[in-house]
């Protein structure tokens, strides 16, 4: 490479993040490199219970952070990483030179700064960045060599500490109040916070019903199109922006729009049967379309869920290996602008594809809108100064790689074509019905003539509020005939259409990352994170593409809401984020940013402050949502459940035998109504159906429909004052070691038998002689012929029997009652078979594995559903369903899984023989080397 600095030095150590341009950056550069892989970071704060001793009762014990002197961190080399930075130093000892080529965002400069402090070079250290990995953009590195930017270091620092102080302080409230394991992120909650604010939004929606009429008009030479009535009486229809969540018109639309019902619609239409239409007014004006924008990291999750239904996560790993193996630019970037190279190479390909006729006399330039953009990078196009087409590279990528990348092809190319060209007609014309009321009908469409940047690309669009069906992008091409006014037109098929307005559709993907991106929330480079994260916390489910948030995120928003607003309070977040850019720019101080944030300042209140004055949190309040008059919703332990009636005891406050009821787990909150809510109150009333008494223990037994499934269960009554006293009394004393007397406890509530119906069985049907049964398991099947003993039992994965830790599995649920011994023994004869038999379908197919080269399946496994290769397996992650997961995201995941190799087992440590001590040599003790005030590196 053509640079000055190389050229003064022998052979030199290049460090990139990922492995994956290793190879390809090493055959750009030669012989004169080493080129090595830091895999991202190397350190990052610890646990604070992993803290050396003395360190763990100071300023930096609760974060990990020094908060008394100037917030400093306390790193740590990750444990993984360890014998990658000894492999590293060993390999700048043998280097004239240090290349830190980390990636340019703030992340890559904090992971360079990172190896210049734990690598300690005695070398020259020169810092540069690949925008694309191209021989042309490594190259161009090179002629602009600097030093690491300290203030974009500080930024990402202020980040960490940020998001560290925020969860640590924030997290152990939801524990006490919530749950035990939940957690608060400065950008997840707020994101949690949309999706729950989207759900109240369709809990309280009701819907209105309106009616309209459509027809079908016909010129006299029988051109036909449709029209849709939008007046009676010279008052506009009403449609479904006219009628407010709450199914009422809003107040500035009651008593201006005629509201239609069926019976005035259906009148309506019958009046109209022999009308004489005519043309009222004819309007067209010329339709000019310019293309989209170039992608950045949001539009690009976006567009690719949308068109190749994609995950956020999926589509920027997919483009993570685009980037790293040279196909695309940087892909994570807030800027839409495009370099003059790309520029170039996009106008000289939509001539040489689309003619030149479609590509404009000057270059098209883009500025970013979205609040708090960075335009340190290009937006994410294809690499090189000439563009390979999607045809070029097919052979070379992976499908989902070669979608993705025909996608930012297309979207890139589109962005410096011509503008669509057309006209749209706009058509009025009415009749006067035989009841005398008159109807005016509306008709448009857009005519293209010239295709422009359609003829390349189509920007997608997400469902809008109140919107049905698939989302459209409202410009179709409608041709009308052409019409003059006055002229007469023959109507027919002229029908009532009711329609019924929808409530808020749910967030997808796509439109919660576009909903982030134009608050300012995060960085969209994290919002596949973050939305991964909300979804593996348990606040959101992904059913059907959309995301609905669980019972437990409205108690987490709810206390957050009321004790923290600052910090989950939209404008508030994005602030943050324009404060991080002025740190990053250098304007503003990163300890007087995080003091005012943490201590407070002369106008603001800290986090700090809040935290330590809370008062009494009503946790019960904050775990309850009243769903129906007198009937709440609370979010226990164990899962919601309804609550309605009972006495407040008025010493302790609890209820005293209140109605409940189990919320079935597959219940949207939004499915919850009145209705619902009376249905589950009436089962928990019943309190199950009773199947009558056990002969032998006196009790009563009844069938109940629980939270994981039907079941039965005995009735133990609760004991006496008498009876517990008299249990207590019976009790032996017990003493401390001090001679003290040891309280007597209560005796324990004795748990009552249960059993899971089985699937043959039915609730209203299951018998007491069912029940008895099911309670009775385990079944004793007999003894082998060393006395050890067989049972028969049903499990969570069906119904086996038990010799010791011997388990097979058996083939009906029945077995486990009729079994005999001697056909458990013929079972246990056999050698054990892995699986249960035959074998099940899978669930899904996802073509083959790159690396072992066999058939990638997802199978239903014992702890759920998992893909393999039949060689390494991989649990599906929460956050994803089956549904969505593609060839892409199965190979990453079984990437993955060898790379982290075989789980490691945890055996007893053998003591080590005693040894005799070994005479010290006598030599000098080298004093421990004193912490800097500032980062420290260990």
């Amino acid at each position: 490479m053509p640079t000055k600095a190389t050229s003064e030095h022998g052979r030199s150590l290049l460090i990139v993040e990922s492995p994956s341009k290793v190879k390809t950056i090493s055959g750009y550069l030669g012989d004169a490199f080493i080129v090595e892989s830091s895999m991202g970071h190397i350190r990052d704060l610890p646990q604070p219970s992993e803290l050396p001793d003395e360190l763990k009762k100071g300023p930096v014990g609760k974060f990990a952070v020094n908060i008394d002197e100037g917030f400093t961190p306390y790193y740590v080399v990750n444990s993984d990483k360890k014998k990658k930075v000894t492999e590293l130093k060993r390999l700048l000892k043998e280097s004239d030179a240090l290349y830190l080529a980390t990636d340019g965002d703030r992340e890559g400069e904090a992971i360079a700064w990172h190896l210049f402090e734990v690598l300690k070079p005695k070398v020259p250290v020169y810092r540069l960045t690949f925008p694309e990995i191209t021989k042309e953009a490594i190259e161009r590195g090179f002629e602009n060599l600097r030093e690491i930017d300290n203030d974009l270091v500080d930024a990402q620092e202020t980040r960490r500490v940020l998001d560290r102080i925020y969860g640590y302080e924030l997290s152990p409230v939801l524990w006490r109040k919530v749950s035990r394991g939940l957690s608060a992120g400065r950008v997840q909650s707020v994101a949690t916070r949309l999706v729950v604010e989207r759900e109240r939004e369709r809990m309280a929606f009701r819907s209105a019903t309106y009616w309209d009429l459509t027809g079908t008009f016909a010129t006299s030479d029988n051109q036909a199109f449709t029209a849709k009535l939008s007046a009676v009486n010279g008052s506009r229809v009403a449609t479904g922006k006219d009628f407010a969540d709450s199914g009422e018109l809003k107040p500035a639309s009651a008593g201006k729009v005629a509201h239609l019902d069926e019976a005035a619609a259906s009148s309506l239409a019958t009046a109209l049967e022999q009308a004489a239409f005519s043309v009222r007014s004819v309007e067209t004006k010329p339709y000019t379309r310019r293309p989209a924008v170039p992608f950045t990291t949001s539009t690009l999750q976006q567009e690719a869920a949308r068109k190749l239904r994609f995950s956020s996560r999926s589509t920027m790993q997919v483009a993570q290996r685009l980037y790293e193996n040279g196909y695309i630019t940087y892909m994570r970037t807030d800027s839409v602008a495009l370099s003059d190279q790309a520029t170039k190479a996009a106008r000289k390909q939509a001539t040489e594809l689309y003619g030149p006729e479609f590509v404009p006399a000057s270059p098209r330039t883009y500025n970013s809108k979205s609040k708090n953009a960075q335009e340190a990078h290009e937006a994410i196009r294809p690499a090189g100064d000439s563009f390979r087409t999607p045809d070029a590279v097919k052979n070379a990528l992976s499908m989902d790689e070669f979608r993705l990348y025909e996608l930012i092809w297309k979207r890139t190319v589109a962005s410096q074509m011509a503008d669509a060209k057309g006209s749209t007609a706009s058509i009025r014309l009415g009749a006067t019905a035989a009841d005398g009321r008159d109807a005016e009908f509306s008709a448009s469409g857009t005519v293209i003539t010239f295709r422009g940047f359609l003829a390349a690309y189509e920007e997608g669009k997400d469902l809008a509020r109140g919107e049905e069906g698939n989302a459209k992008d409202g410009r179709e091409d409608k041709r009308l005939p052409n019409l003059t006014e006055g002229q007469g037109l023959t109507g027919s098929d002229i029908a009532a259409a009711k329609h019924t307005t929808s409530p808020p559709p749910r967030y997808t993907e796509a439109s919660l990352v576009k909903a982030m991106d134009e608050l300012g929330i995060g960085r969209p480079s994290t919002y596949a994170a973050v939305i991964s994260t909300i979804m593996d916390r348990g606040y959101v489910n992904n059913r059907g593409g959309t995301l609905i948030p669980s019972w437990v995120a409205f108690s987490v928003v709810r206390l957050l809401e009321e004790y923290f607003a600052k910090y989950v309070d939209y404008e508030f977040t994005a602030e943050m984020e324009e404060d991080l850019d002025r740190i990053a720019r250098g304007e503003e101080s990163r300890t007087t940013w995080l003091s005012n944030f943490y201590f407070g300042g002369d106008a603001t209140r800290g986090l700090k402050p809040i935290v330590d004055n809370l008062g009494d949190i009503d946790a019960r309040a904050i775990n309850s949502i009243e769903v129906a008059p007198g009937v709440n919703l609370r979010v226990g332990k164990f899962g919601p459940y309804l609550e309605a009636g009972g006495e407040i005891d008025t010493e302790t406050g609890e209820i005293k035998d209140p109605v409940r009821a189990n919320v079935p787990a597959d219940l949207a909150p939004d499915e919850l109504t009145e209705e619902k809510v009376a249905e589950l109150m009436e089962q928990g009333k019943n309190d199950g159906r009773e199947l009558g008494t056990d002969p032998e223990t006196g009790r009563t037994v009844v069938a109940r429909d629980g939270r994981y499934g039907p079941y039965v269960t005995e009735v133990i009554p609760e004991m006496t004052e008498e009876e517990i006293a008299a249990w207590m009394e019976a009790q032996p004393t017990e003493y401390y070691k001090n001679g003290r007397a040891k309280p007597k406890k209560k005796p324990k509530a004795e748990k009552p038998r249960t059993g899971s119906l089985f699937k043959s069985m039915d609730l209203a049907t299951v018998t007491l002689e069912d029940a008895l049964k099911l309670m009775s398991l385990p079944r004793v099947v007999g003894t082998d012929a060393e006395g050890v003993e067989i049972t028969a039992q049903n499990g969570r994965f069906g119904p086996y029997l038990k010799k010791g830790t011997d388990s097979r599995s058996l083939e009906t649920e029945d077995q486990i009652f009729n079994i005999t011994l001697e056909q458990a023994l013929e079972i246990y004869s056999q050698p054990k078979q892995r699986g249960r038999g035959t074998a099940k379908p899978p669930l899904a197919e996802l073509g083959v594995d790159p690396v072992s080269e066999k058939k990638i399946v997802v199978k239903d496994g014992r702890f759920g559903p998992y893909i393999t290769d039949g060689v390494t397996n991989i649990t599906v992650p929460r956050s994803e369903t089956i549904e969505s997961l593609t060839h892409t995201r199965a190979v990453e995941l079984l990437a993955e899984k060898r790379a982290k190799g075989p789980v490691k087992r945890k055996t007893a440590a053998k003591k080590p023989a005693a040894k005799k001590p070994a005479v010290k040599k006598a030599t000098a003790k080298k004093a421990p080397a004193k912490k800097p005030a500032a980062k420290k590196a260990s």
